[in-house]
C-alpha cells in the first residue's frame, strides 16, 4: 500500500525552505528539504506527524525541526549509516539513510517536533554591533543590553568579538577568540564611537547553557551540516560563552521585559532592548505586550536615562532582515540598513 501523500501545505513549506536554504548557501539542506516530504516513512510516528502536521508548517518552521532532528542524530553517532551519509562524509545517499534512521530511531527523534528551531547565529552580531556603535556615538553613555530570545547568549557578547567588516574596517580585539567576517556595504559604522557595555542580560523560553553538552549539541544541530565555517564559529562562540559569568534567564519575553523596564533605570546609562530573528517565533499576544511595555517605558525615558529598541527582523522585503532602531525620549525610529539572515553581509544606511 503506497504511503499517504503529505498535506499540500507541508509539501509547500518544505519546498519554500529548500529555496531558502539554497539562497543561504546550504545545498545539502536544500536537497534534504526538497526530498523529505516524499521520503518520510508514514509508518513511523515521526514521519506520520510531519506529513499530517496540524498547524502551519511554514510558520512552525517544520522543515527545520526535521532537519535539526536528523542532524542531531547524525552528530551523535547513534545511527552510523546516517553519520556516513551526512556532511562531511557524504559516503551514502542521505535521503535513503534518513528514512531508515527515522524508522530505527523514531522515539528519539519525535520530541524534536515539539518546539521550534533554536538558533544562535553569531554572525548576526556584526549587524547588532553597527546599531550599538550608532547608539554610542549618539548618546555618549554606557549601554545596558537586554536581549529577547537570547538562546545561549552568544550575541549578548557582540562587543567582545573581533569584527572584520571588509572595506569598512575592523572593530574589536584582534586577539578575540571569536572572529566574524561580514561583507559591509555602504558607509562604515562609527567605529571610533565610545562603546561601553555596562550590563547585559537575556531571556529565552528555552535558554541554552553553553557549558552543558546537551544544550550545545541542540544548538549545533540547527546549524546546517554542510556549512563547516558556521559550525566552527558556533563552537568557538559556545566555548567563549561557557567561560563568561552571565547566563540567559528562563522566561516569557514580554513578562520578563516588562519587569525589567519597570525597575528604575540607572541614570547615565541607556537601556537597549535588542533581538534578531526572534519576532516571527513570538505569539501575537507576546508581540503586542512587548510593544506596550516599550511604549510605557519610552514614555518614562529621560535624556539621562534613554531607552532604545534595536531590531534585526524580517519584514515585507524578501531575502534579508531590516535593521531598525528606535530611541526614546523622542521616540524617533530609524532604518539603519539591512542584513543577511545569517549575517554574511550588512547594507548600512546609518539611520540618518
Amino acid at each position: 500500500m503506497p504511503a499517504p501523500a503529505p498535506l499540500p501545505a507541508v509539501a509547500e513549506a518544505f519546498a519554500r525552505q529548500a529555496e531558502a536554504c539554497a539562497a543561504l548557501g546550504s545545498d545539502f539542506t536544500a536537497r534534504l528539504c526538497a526530498a523529505l516530504p516524499e521520503a518520510l516513512p508514514a509508518d513511523a510516528a515521526f514521519g506520520a506527524r510531519v506529513l499530517r502536521w496540524p498547524g502551519d508548517p511554514w510558520k512552525d518552521a517544520l522543515a527545520l525541526r526535521v532537519c535539526g532532528a536528523l542532524h542531531a542524530l547524525a552528530r551523535s553517532g547513534a545511527a552510523p549509516e546516517l553519520t556516513e551519509a551526512w556532511p562531511p562524509r557524504l559516503r551514502a545517499d542521505p535521503i535513503a539513510a534518513a528514512a531508515r534512521a527515522i524508522r530505527a530511531h523514531d522515539a528519539r527523534l519525535l520530541p524534536w517536533l515539539d518546539s521550534p528551531p533554536q538558533t544562535n547565529e553569531t554572525a548576526r552580531a556584526s549587524a547588532l554591533l553597527g546599531g550599538a556603535l550608532h547608539l554610542a556615538a549618539q548618546l555618549r553613555m554606557p549601554l545596558e543590553i537586554l536581549e529577547l530570545g537570547a538562546s545561549a547568549g552568544l550575541n549578548m557578547a557582540f562587543d567582545l568579538y573581533r569584527h572584520e567588516l571588509g572595506e569598512a574596517g575592523a572593530w574589536g580585539d584582534a586577539r578575540a577568540p571569536v572572529r566574524l567576517s561580514c561583507a559591509w556595504r555602504g558607509p562604515p559604522p562609527p567605529l571610533d564611537a565610545p562603546l561601553e557595555i555596562a550590563a547585559r542580560a537575556g531571556v529565552d523560553l528555552r535558554p541554552a547553557d553553553p557549558a552543558r553538552p546537551e544544550d550545545r549539541e541542540r544548538l549545533l544541530a540547527y546549524v546546517w551540516p554542510d556549512q563547516a565555517e558556521r559550525l566552527a564559529r558556533a563552537e568557538a562562540a559556545l566555548d567563549f560563552a561557557a567561560a563568561q559569568p552571565w547566563r540567559v534567564e528562563k522566561g516569557e519575553a514580554a513578562a520578563w521585559l516588562d519587569a525589567r523596564l519597570n525597575a528604575p533605570p540607572a541614570p547615565g546609562r541607556a537601556r537597549v532592548v535588542m533581538h534578531s530573528i526572534v519576532w516571527p517565533y513570538l505569539p501575537p499576544d507576546s508581540r503586542a505586550r512587548i510593544r506596550a511595555a516599550m511604549a510605557r517605558a519610552g514614555a518614562r525615558a529621560a535624556p539621562d536615562a534613554p531607552l532604545a529598541w534595536l531590531r534585526m527582523e524580517p519584514d515585507d522585503v524578501p531575502g534579508s532582515a531590516a535593521l531598525t532602531l528606535r530611541v526614546w525620549p523622542d521616540g524617533r525610529s530609524r532604518v539603519l540598513g539591512r542584513a543577511d539572515f545569517h549575517g554574511r553581509w550588512v547594507a548600512w544606511e546609518g539611520g540618518a
